[in-house]
């Protein structure tokens, strides 16, 4: 599924650049270009919108005082000329604060949190991994990839990068494998060595060394061997 997102500012030529940044990722859509926010007021009436990329300063109605008057605000990007409104921004808990002009680099930082926040602790622990909504973003060749995690087959270490492998394709991505077990559902994925995190319904067959998955048998780290022996054998009831 989409995000679905609005760009609200009152400069067309702000507007065109994030509008030119969004049509680089597959999975994002704009809803609505809007010069004030009395415009986006109107917008999210009619329509579901995911994300807010939000100029402050614009007549009428700033950015930040738009936001106060929203009870349920989607997320919000801010994207202004001016550093003095940081604190207060993130006072109304907002995604990502960019200053311009904005490079695509940063603006894709920006937009991989708010993909983050579909894998957050307080999300993924009630989770049903079987769900389609069940799924993280992972950045790879400059593209954001969505993975679901029903088809998770195990997490590889590849010092500052992991490899995410499924039962149909690998995602390499720029990230720690402790910043991933910390994230996915401690229920569903198992950390079984220093390099490898495994999908706990995949598992095959497995001995005091080694796991088995499709296609792959993965270590057992000394480390871990206690403790990962106890959840499999937890859970096959011996």
């Amino acid at each position: 599924m989409k995000i679905r997102c609005i760009i609200v500012d009152d400069e067309p030529l702000a507007i065109e650049v994030i509008e030119s940044y969004i049509n680089r990722l597959e999975n994002i859509e704009i809803v609505a270009k809007c010069s004030n926010a009395l415009k986006a007021f109107e917008i999210l009436k009619k329509e579901p919108v995911d994300l807010i990329f939000l100029d402050i300063q614009m007549p009428k109605l700033t950015g930040l005082d738009f936001v106060k008057t929203l009870q349920n605000p989607p997320k919000v990007i801010i994207t202004t000329a001016y550093r003095d409104y940081a604190l207060e921004g993130y006072e109304l808990n907002v995604v990502d604060y960019l200053l311009k002009p904005i490079s695509f680099e940063r603006f894709l930082k920006a937009v991989s949190r708010v993909y983050h926040t579909e894998i957050s602790p307080e999300t993924t622990q009630t989770t049903d991994i079987e769900s389609e909504e069940a799924y993280i973003y992972l950045k790879a060749d400059k593209k954001m990839v969505k993975v679901q995690l029903r088809d998770i087959l195990y997490i590889e270490s590849l010092k500052d990068y992991v490899r995410v492998k499924t039962s149909d394709k690998e995602v390499i991505t720029h990230q720690k494998i402790s910043y991933l077990e910390e994230k996915l559902p401690e229920e569903c994925f198992l950390r079984i060595h220093r390099s490898f995190i495994v999908a706990l319904k995949k598992v095959e067959t497995y001995s005091a060394t080694s796991i088995e998955v499709p296609g792959k048998e993965l270590p057992i780290g000394r480390l871990y061997k206690d403790q990962v022996l106890e959840v499999l054998n937890a859970k096959h009831q011996i």
